[in-house]
């Protein structure tokens, strides 16, 4: 897939929050939960549950805390209503910014969302305004230190993934989303353990930013990201190559 590094890039800096392992636990509790009410608690017949299942365990979330999120989404345990937004910006240099919400308070998470947009040079956009930028994929990644891109390829290709590439020691198969759990499924039958699979919102054209523009840029995405209602924030920036997230 072209632009993968830049996806690896984007990750990345959104991964830098998401690295407090409380907070990340939190944002898979309720994506498991909402999953399991909304298509059941059997992962083999919920496909939405089985990937959030999946992303859990790769962040190395403990069995118990995954069962427990599933009990509360079915209602064994009893749980909170969430609900799913989205909502579409701009940060500063025309940066591109998807949010995925999922809250139990509507109006506090846009009121959280639309204060975090105005105080780090961004704006919130109508509906539908940056959406349209991004096609949602399948990405399935596995290291490449620990997997052959050859072994991959023909199981993946023949379960019918779109594309394979290995950049940066990370090894991403890129699917349909239509077609990302036949193909993660393939691979798992043949003993690939993956370090992230998700259906994830990829931009179709980056917007490459100076270093000023891209601390405005980054400030915005790691507020989002440290905010619990924010599940998945997906931008166009693309970073000068000596730009460091993790420095910010």
């Amino acid at each position: 897939m072209s632009g993968h590094s830049k996806w690896s890039t984007i990750k990345h800096a959104k991964g830098i929050a998401d690295a407090k392992r409380g907070q990340m636990f939190t944002k898979f509790i309720k994506e498991i939960s909402i999953a399991a009410r909304m298509g059941g608690g059997d992962i083999n017949s919920n496909p939405r549950l089985r990937t959030a299942v999946l992303k859990a365990r790769a962040s190395s979330m403990p069995k118990d805390n995954i069962e427990r999120a599933i009990k509360k989404g079915t209602g064994e345990l009893g749980a909170k209503a969430y609900e799913e937004l989205v909502y579409e910006g701009y940060a500063a240099g025309g940066v591109a910014v998807l949010v995925e919400v999922l809250t139990d308070n509507k109006n506090r998470a846009a009121a959280d969302v639309r204060n975090i947009f105005s105080k780090t040079g961004g704006n919130l956009g109508v509906t539908g305004s940056v959406s349209r930028m991004f096609n949602r994929k399948g990405i399935i990644e596995y290291d490449a230190d620990k997997v052959s891109e050859d072994d991959i390829m023909e199981p993946a290709l023949e379960a019918g993934a779109e594309d394979i590439t290995n950049e940066d020691g990370v090894i991403t198969v890129t699917t349909d989303p239509s077609g990302f759990d036949g193909v993660l499924e393939a691979l798992q039958d043949k003993g690939f353990e993956s370090i992230s699979a998700e259906v994830a919102m990829v931009p179709e054209a980056y917007v490459p930013v100076d270093a000023a523009t891209a601390e405005k840029v980054q400030k915005l995405l790691d507020r989002l990201e440290e905010n619990d209602d924010v599940q998945h924030v997906y931008s166009t920036v693309e970073y000068p190559d000596d730009f460091d997230p993790d420095s910010e």
